[in-house]
């Protein structure tokens, strides 16, 4: 079995789908990428049993069809070194002895049975189909990513719900003090399904999706989903379990409104929250008519600080506390100049809504709050 093949080429899909190799793997093959060569056709996998991510390119030149695994580190290591050029493999079927010959030298290592790599999940023949612009899943996993939970007794928590109807999608994330809830129009479902995605999936997905155009086919089961794109295809095992009823718990009664500026509120508070409690990291905040001043105190350092920043604000004058680090990575994973903040009371979790949002799209990210010792 023989191919030939840009280096260059070969070098960004292998560090696209190495991303799902594990550092310590439960099975010495998955520390390998399987090549397959059919029709001229280059096919690479790298999998860690509950993903595998898999992209085609074309070779220039092939003689022969097989399947090899390859030392994921090996080729990496190798192929960073060289500047673009073709890069010929010459595989004995029958050794596994590899040879990589170059314009300049000659590289020999040895490679493991191709049929020892785990197969490839199969879907239910029930499985649901749901196919998205790949703009709108990009903005649905990026808006929501960072609010995933990492609570090893709570698995439903620790991923992103895709909770699909006939009008819309809905991408929801929490970790118990604050959710995020991305509604799009731009994409709908044949009938009312849902399920659960893991961070790492959804990882990879964040970072080959802005190389992708059009649409993603997207196709689940109870156990396991198929992301198909242009140019990759993963499988991936989904978290099982009932996800919490994500709308109970976002407040519709919320008679104080404020608008700012998001930027400078998200740099007032990354001043104030310097002098805050290591402990509580609580930042107060006062609204009142045209302005909200933000403080915070560590008594046992005898520290303070407090600034004031304009805004337009609606409703008597109220004051609430928040978990200062959360505040700002809400408002740093917003992508409005302005931000609306919705409350109710104290006591009750407060609405940070982008102000510009797509046409096709509704977002809204909610914080609970922390108690103030008035």
């Amino acid at each position: 079995m023989k191919f030939t093949v840009s280096s260059a080429g070969l070098l960004s899909h292998l560090q696209a789908i190495s991303r799902v190799i594990n550092a310590k793997s439960s099975l010495p093959i998955l520390d390998n990428f399987l090549f397959k060569i059919e029709a001229g056709v280059l096919t690479l996998t790298a999998s860690d049993l509950d993903t595998t991510l898999i992209t085609n390119m074309e070779v220039s030149e092939s003689e022969g069809e097989g399947t090899i695994a390859i030392s994921a580190k090996i080729l990496l290591d190798t192929l960073k070194e060289f500047s673009d050029q073709p890069i010929e493999f010459d595989i004995n079927d029958s050794t596994l002895a590899i040879k990589m010959r170059s314009g300049s030298g000659d590289f020999n290592l040895i490679g493991q049975n191709g049929d020892e790599y785990p197969q490839i999940p199969s879907l239910a023949d029930d499985a649901k189909s749901v196919t998205l612009p790949t703009s709108t899943l990009l903005s649905g996993i990026t808006k929501t990513l960072f609010a995933t939970g990492d609570d090893a007794l709570r698995q439903v928590m620790n991923g992103i719900f895709f909770d699909i109807t006939t009008e819309n999608i809905v991408f929801v994330a929490s970790d118990s003090h604050k959710l995020v809830r991305v509604k799009t129009t731009a994409a709908q479902g044949d009938e009312a399904c849902s399920f659960i995605l893991p961070k790492k999936p959804t990882n990879l997905l964040k970072n080959i999706l802005p190389k992708e155009e059009g649409t993603v086919a997207l196709k689940f089961d109870s156990k396991n989903a198929c992301f198909s794109l242009s140019n990759y295809t993963m499988y991936c095992r989904l978290i099982e379990g009932r996800f919490p009823n994500y709308n109970s718990v976002i407040p519709t009664a919320n008679p104080y409104k404020a608008l700012l500026d998001r930027a400078a509120f998200m740099n007032m508070l990354r001043r104030v929250s310097v002098f805050s409690n290591q402990a509580t990291n609580l930042i107060r905040l006062d609204f009142q008519t045209d302005s909200v001043t933000a403080s915070a105190q560590d008594i046992d350092f005898s520290v303070s600080a407090k600034e004031t920043l304009a805004c337009q604000y609606e409703g008597e004058e109220m004051s609430i506390g928040f978990h200062s680090s959360f505040l700002i990575e809400i408002l740093a994973n917003i992508d409005s100049t302005d931000v609306t903040i919705e409350l109710s009371d104290p006591t009750r979790a407060g609405l940070f809504i982008p102000f510009n949002q797509e046409s096709d799209e509704d977002s809204l990210m909610l914080l609970m709050p922390m108690s103030l010792n008035d």
